[in-house]
């Protein structure tokens, strides 16, 4: 009998403390309602570099965990079959150039020279022939000469005549140069010629690897002496900037948080320590909370994924570490297309 009464006195005070503790509990969650916390995980660009060619790796010249500029040569490809092809390409390119100089400067002033001394021969050929023809032709009529005589001049005077029209038409040749067309046709052979030798160049060229970026090479995938194609990765590089925190906005909260809103950022990491940053990104589609996002909301809300940037200057944010937001509600006329970190 005594222990019902016990229990009995005890089972209202059970209930009025979980009352309490509830109502303790609901006005610290809501004690500032113009303060939103979102916890997340910071979220970085990676690239996957791979060479635009397929050879074997020469030399790669960074490790896990190093800083890396913009336009750094990271690792090198064997060369010595696209350095002979270069070589040719230069050769093939200098003997076109010749080949198009030749046609367009003409034909050279000996040649002209030549071409002329050469008609003077053959027209002294034909008129000496030719005056031969006439006299044994004369002979023929006071019996004097046979028919075959007169044929065999004809035939020479002929041949002679044909020989200075020969050489006439040769030295016209000379003297107009050669054709347009054919000048057409030497220049763009002449461009094939550089367009193969830049395909070389940038074959070459293409040996080569450099940053796209300034970053962090997170991981070293082939070493020297593996083969590389265009579709494998050589190295993982992350990028430095941008940094931000992924996190989920509550479906109630869509209304109060814009685009540009500024935020405060810490972590367990730097207890002391706030980065300033923004909202950069709101998802246009909901989602159902991921399980491994831990917020103070029930997880069968709809929630919608963001982007709030943050200020690293001293590179302490770093990929997956957990981090929380505060974002101060209802910001007046945020800019969202400003950057926050600038000075």
């Amino acid at each position: 009998m005594q222990k019902k009464k016990i229990i009995a006195a005890i089972v209202p005070l059970v209930f009025i403390a979980i009352i309490a503790m509830f109502w303790w509990q609901r006005d610290r969650d809501g004690s500032d309602e113009s303060t939103l916390h979102l916890y997340g995980n910071v979220d970085i660009r990676e690239a996957q570099l791979a060479f635009n060619s397929s050879e074997h790796v020469f030399e790669i010249r960074v490790q896990e965990g190093d800083r890396v500029t913009k336009g750094q040569l990271l690792a090198r490809l064997h060369t010595e079959l696209l350095d002979a092809q270069l070589a040719e390409a230069e050769a093939a390119l200098r003997a076109q150039q010749h080949t198009l100089a030749k046609l367009e400067a003409g034909s050279r002033p000996e040649e002209i020279r030549k071409g002329q001394a050469e008609f003077n021969a053959t027209r002294a050929t034909a008129k000496s022939t030719s005056d031969s023809y006439n006299r044994i032709a004369r002979l023929l009529e006071k019996k004097m000469a046979s028919p075959e005589d007169v044929e065999n001049a004809y035939s020479l005077a002929d041949a002679a005549k044909a020989q200075m029209e020969a050489s006439k038409q040769a030295l016209a040749l000379l003297q107009a140069g050669p054709r347009k067309e054919d000048i057409a046709v030497a220049r763009a052979q002449l461009a094939a010629t550089e367009a193969r030798l830049e395909l070389a160049q940038q074959q070459l060229e293409n040996s080569n690897l450099y940053a796209p970026a300034d970053g962090i090479i997170r991981k070293r995938i082939l070493e020297p002496g593996d083969m590389a194609f265009p579709q494998t990765p050589v190295l993982t590089l992350a990028f430095i900037d941008p940094v931000w925190v992924r996190a989920y906005l509550p479906e109630p909260m869509m209304g109060r948080v814009a685009l540009g809103a500024k935020a405060l950022i810490s972590t367990d990491s730097y207890p002391d320590k706030t980065y300033e940053g923004w909202v950069g990104y709101i998802s246009p589609s909901a989602e159902f909370t991921p399980k491994s996002v831990q917020t103070p909301e029930l997880r069968t809300r709809l929630v919608y994924s963001v982007r709030i940037y943050a200020c690293n200057p001293q590179e302490e944010l770093r990929l997956g570490m957990p981090a929380t937001v505060t974002i101060e509600l209802d910001q007046t006329m945020p800019d969202a297309t400003a950057n926050h970190c600038e000075p």
